[in-house]
């Protein structure tokens, strides 16, 4: 009989810890976690309203043109765990200006997704938005110990994209009729870093 062929054998199988509400501070920006009483006010004035109404385009939720509605959504991302929310802080101005989150959270195959990420005008293309990115992964990585750290999103967003492969992702494929989100067909495109 021919022998199957598998894969690697692990030194540690072992599963890693689900990742807890903790603030992880850089130069540029602090990742806390997300808190309704603190980051409400600054993210309705930069994520708000039908101003803000495009940085919604991709997300599954929003645009969120009422305040009630907007603080209601803030409220239970903060309570929930999978997704894990984080408010994005700019250090200089002390202000809210976005949110990432971990979720699909799979700690027996050490695999976490970033996503849900929420940057206002004026966190994308910045230093800040960079280092948000570079704090998450490292943490999953080196303190959480993961080997897999996803990135999906919309096919058609090619900002979202660019930003991945910038920051050393690797295109993985388009998973195509992944999703419905606001009625409409997602495609979705899949990225990865490995530890």
């Amino acid at each position: 009989m021919e022998e199957q062929i598998v894969g690697s054998e692990l030194q540690d199988s072992g599963p890693s810890p689900l990742p807890k509400k903790v603030t992880l501070k850089g130069e540029y920006v602090t990742i806390a976690p997300l808190d309704p009483q603190r980051d409400s006010e600054d993210l309705w004035d930069v994520a708000g309203g039908d101003a803000h109404k495009a940085l919604w385009t991709y997300l599954s939720e929003g645009p969120f043109l009422d305040r009630p509605a907007f603080d209601a959504s803030l409220e239970r991302k903060a309570q929930s765990t999978d997704p894990l929310y984080f408010a994005l802080i700019d250090i200089p101005s002390q202000r809210t200006l976005g949110h990432a989150s971990y979720l699909r959270i799979t700690p027996a195959h050490r695999c976490i997704e970033v996503g849900a990420i929420l940057y206002s005008a004026s966190l994308q293309r910045t230093a800040a938005a960079t280092e948000a990115m570079f704090l998450m992964a490292r943490h999953a990585f080196e303190d959480l110990h993961y080997r897999r750290y996803e990135w999906k999103c919309d096919a058609l967003n090619e900002p979202s994209r660019r930003a991945a492969a910038r920051l050393g992702f690797t295109y993985e494929g388009i998973f195509r009729q992944h999703m419905i989100v606001k009625g409409r067909n997602r495609d979705t495109a899949g990225v990865a870093m490995l530890d």
